[in-house]
């Protein structure tokens, strides 16, 4: 997805648009730490400890209905930010942040985050248009999914994971962020055991390739179809 203006792409991250000076001035006020895979790095209402500055690994950004419904809002990986909101307004963690794998990252505690920004204002503006840049691909993917069925979603979804996060193989385009059923559904708003008849769907139509916690699209053009409301 590409930002609409003169804007950068919204997946471009937040360490990428700095300038190197900038970049590693940030990162010398924190501290390293090493995430396992499936391990927490933020908590959903927690309170603000630290701004984390994501080096290599991939994580999932989650957050919970009072139903017990787990929705997938974000993917973040090397370059990105996360936990900036809560240190930016004081108030507890909007987003429960898991790694997908191991993870690498730099804490920064929210007072000197913030007096860095204060400090650097190129810094802050670069850290606005990000902000912008997400908030305007999540609109435009939520307007373009309100009028989708659960299959249209899950077609168009999987044609943006493997835009974004796919690796071109002998077999295919493999998607390179380990994402479940569960983590799947909960990213188009359907059912774990639909996610199952859809990728089942899709496997007899040759379209993907599924193993543990592994997929590779073999036929986008039938994921383009679905997706634009084709059979």
């Amino acid at each position: 997805m590409t930002a609409g203006g003169d804007g950068l792409d919204d997946r471009v991250p937040f360490l990428a648009r700095l300038e190197g000076g900038e970049r590693q001035a940030l990162l010398a006020l924190g501290s390293p730490m090493t995430y396992a895979p499936r391990q927490a790095l933020l908590r959903e209402h927690e309170p603000s400890a630290y701004v984390l500055l994501l080096l290599t690994g991939w994580t999932k950004v989650t957050a919970a209905a009072p139903n017990g419904y787990e929705a997938l809002l974000a993917l973040r990986g090397p370059g990105d930010i996360v936990g900036e909101f809560a240190a930016l307004t004081s108030k507890p963690r909007s987003a429960h942040v898991t790694a997908l794998e191991e993870v690498r990252a730099v804490a920064v505690e929210p007072a000197r985050f913030t007096e860095f920004l204060r400090s650097a204002p190129q810094v802050s503006m670069t850290l606005l248009a990000l902000v912008s840049d997400r908030t305007r691909a999540a609109d435009r993917r939520r307007l373009e999914f309100a009028s989708m069925t659960v299959r249209e979603r899950f077609a168009s979804l999987l044609l943006e994971l493997a835009r974004g996060f796919g690796q071109r193989t002998a077999d295919g385009v493999e998607l390179q962020v380990p994402l479940s059923k569960q983590e799947l559904a909960g990213s188009v708003g359907a059912s774990r055991e639909m996610v199952q008849r859809l990728l089942k769907e899709l496997r007899d139509r040759d379209a993907v390739v599924t193993g543990r916690r592994a997929l590779v699209v073999r036929r986008p053009d039938v994921l383009r179809r679905i997706a634009g409301g084709g059979p």
